[in-house]
C-alpha cells in the first residue's frame, strides 16, 4: 500500500500549494516551531483510532447467477421475453408456434416427461408444488407420486395456457429455475426456427451484486465476509460484503499483456438507485488494519522545504509547523508520527 500513500501525498502537494501555510516552511530542523501567526482558515482534530489501509479496484454492477435456457420444442419462435424483463412463476419465457415455455420454480431440471405411470421422485413433487402455488389441484396432495389428481391439475393448467390437454409435462412446456429470472439476452428471434436443446435465452437472478475480476496479486484483499465500500454510477456510495471468492484463476490477454484474475462477488447492503446493468463501479477493499494510531485528514499534510511532510498545529491564536512521518493511508486519513503530537490537537486544513 506504500504506492497508495505516495499517490495520496502527491495529491496533497497540489492541494497544499494553494493555502498559505505552504509558504511558511521552517528553516530549522524537523519539529521546530515557526513564529506565531493568525489561525488557519479551517482545522481538524488529531484522532487516535484504528486505521484501515485500502485499495480501490474496478468492478461492475450486475445480477446474480447468469445461466442459459434452451428451447424444448421444434418450430417457429412467435414471441420471446424482452431483454431486461423479469419473469416469474407461471409466466412464459418464449413461445414456439404460439405454445408457451413456462417458468416454474425448482432446483431440479425437467429431465423426463412427467405423466401417469412414471416412478415416484422429487421432480414430481416439484411440479405438484408449482401447480398448487398457481391455483391448480384443489384435491391434489403434494408428494412424489404422479396421481390421477396430479394429471387433472396438469390438464386444467394446460387448458389455461393454451396447450394440448394431454396431462403430460415435458421440456417443451416447462423450465424449472430456482426463482424469478431476469432476461439478460434474448438469443431467439421472432420468426426464427428453433429446436430442442437450442439456446433461446440467457437469464440471471433478480438480486443485484457487484462483480470484480480481481488481479491474483491482490487476492489477499478478498476475504469472504469482509466489508467493502462501493462507489456506484452518479457518485452514490454503498456498503457491501464479499459473499463469494473464486478459487480458479482465469487468464486473459497474451504475452506481456496477459492478466490473471479471480472472480469476487459482493452483495450490497441495500438496493442501488441505478437500474443500469454492467455499470462500472469502484470498490474500496481493506488490506491491513493499524490499531491505535494518530491520524489526520490527508489534506492536512504539507510539503516541507527540506523534504518530507508536516502538519500545522493550531494552538489558540498561534500555529506551528511540525514535521511528521506518514504511515498507513485509508478512508481519507493518514497515520502520522511527530514530536509532541497528541490526540485532540488541532491541525490546519484547506477550506472546503
Amino acid at each position: 500500500m506504500r504506492k497508495g500513500i505516495l499517490l495520496s501525498g502527491g495529491t496533497v502537494l497540489a492541494v497544499a500549494a494553494t493555502w498559505t501555510a505552504v509558504a511558511v516552511m521552517n528553516d530549522g530542523g524537523p519539529g521546530a516551531a515557526t513564529p506565531a501567526r493568525s489561525p488557519v482558515p479551517a482545522t481538524a482534530d488529531i484522532a487516535r483510532q484504528d486505521l484501515v489501509e485500502t485499495k480501490t479496484v474496478d468492478g461492475a454492477l450486475t445480477y446474480a447467477g447468469e445461466r442459459r435456457i434452451a428451447s424444448g420444442a421444434s418450430g417457429t419462435v412467435t414471441w420471446v421475453a424482452a431483454q431486461g424483463a423479469v419473469v416469474r412463476r407461471g409466466r412464459p419465457l418464449i413461445k414456439v408456434d404460439r405454445r408457451p415455455l413456462v417458468l416454474m420454480y425448482g432446483s431440479l431440471p425437467l429431465y423426463r416427461t412427467l405423466q401417469r405411470g412414471v416412478s415416484d421422485g422429487p421432480d414430481v413433487e416439484q411440479l405438484e408444488r408449482n401447480l398448487k402455488a398457481l391455483g391448480y389441484g384443489d384435491y391434489l396432495t403434494v408428494d412424489d407420486h404422479f396421481s390421477y389428481a396430479t394429471e387433472q391439475a396438469v390438464k386444467d393448467w394446460q387448458e389455461d395456457r393454451g396447450l394440448a390437454e394431454s396431462g403430460r409435462v415435458d421440456a417443451a412446456q416447462v423450465v424449472f429455475q430456482p426463482a424469478a429470472v431476469r432476461v439478460t439476452d434474448a438469443k431467439a428471434e421472432v420468426g426464427a426456427r428453433t429446436a430442442p436443446g437450442q439456446q433461446a435465452l440467457t437469464v440471471s437472478g433478480i438480486r443485484r451484486l457487484v462483480h470484480v475480476d480481481l488481479d491474483t496479486g491482490d487476492q489477499s484483499l478478498a476475504r469472504k465476509g469482509a466489508k467493502v465500500t462501493v462507489t456506484l454510477p452518479g457518485g452514490e456510495r454503498a456498503g457491501g460484503r464479499i459473499t463469494s471468492v473464486g478459487t480458479v484463476a482465469e487468464s486473459s490477454g497474451s504475452d506481456r499483456d496477459a492478466t490473471t484474475t479471480i472472480d469476487v462477488d459482493i452483495t450490497l447492503a441495500k438496493p442501488p438507485r441505478t437500474k443500469l446493468d454492467q455499470a462500472p463501479v469502484e470498490v474500496e477493499m481493506a488490506s491491513a488494519r493499524h490499531p491505535n494510531v494518530l491520524a489526520v485528514p490527508v489534506e492536512a499534510l504539507l510539503a516541507l522545504r527540506e523534504g518530507g511532510f508536516g502538519v500545522e498545529v493550531v494552538e489558540g491564536a498561534a500555529s506551528r509547523i511540525v514535521a511528521v512521518e506518514t504511515g498507513a493511508f485509508g478512508g481519507g486519513l493518514v497515520e502520522i508520527k511527530g514530536a509532541g503530537l497528541a490526540e485532540g490537537m488541532k491541525v490546519g486544513v484547506p477550506v472546503q
